[in-house]
């Protein structure tokens, strides 16, 4: 069974959406496993986004995912990482598959409601990041 690291993003938690996509990631055979509501720091958000640490968008992603809160989540399934990504859809919500998670409850491009691990390594090291918030 794979882990993949889930966050509801302070958009989606904003707009009441988080009971719907935990409903949806449910029905699509994953796991809650962990979950905890919390406002993420920016010196875990910086760790976190750290490979886009040289792109124009970094501190918009920082400031954005250190505005209110958020629900990080690890999930658990048959090839969560994939299975995930696929039911989150794809980053720009105008280019996601209808039914989707960002289809459904994502506003824009840098509000896009949920983010997923894009790789088992990426589960790993995000997984590695969020352990101490549930703790």
């Amino acid at each position: 069974m794979e882990q993949t690291l889930c966050i509801i993003k302070p958009d989606a938690v904003k707009n009441s959406f988080v009971n719907k996509i935990n409903s949806i990631i449910e029905d699509n055979k994953l796991i809650i496993l962990k979950s905890k509501k919390i406002k993420i720091s920016k010196e875990i958000a910086e760790n976190f986004y750290f490979e886009h640490k040289e792109k124009p968008f970094f501190s918009e992603l920082v400031d954005f995912m250190t505005s209110d809160y958020s629900v990080v989540q690890i999930l658990q399934g048959e090839n969560a990482v994939a299975n995930y990504r696929k039911l989150m859809g794809a980053t720009n919500p105008d280019e996601a598959t209808e039914g989707t998670l960002r289809e459904k409850f994502a506003e824009s491009l840098s509000k896009n409601a949920v983010h997923g691990s894009d790789s088992l390594e990426s589960a790993q090291r995000e997984i590695d990041i969020m352990s101490k918030i549930f703790d």
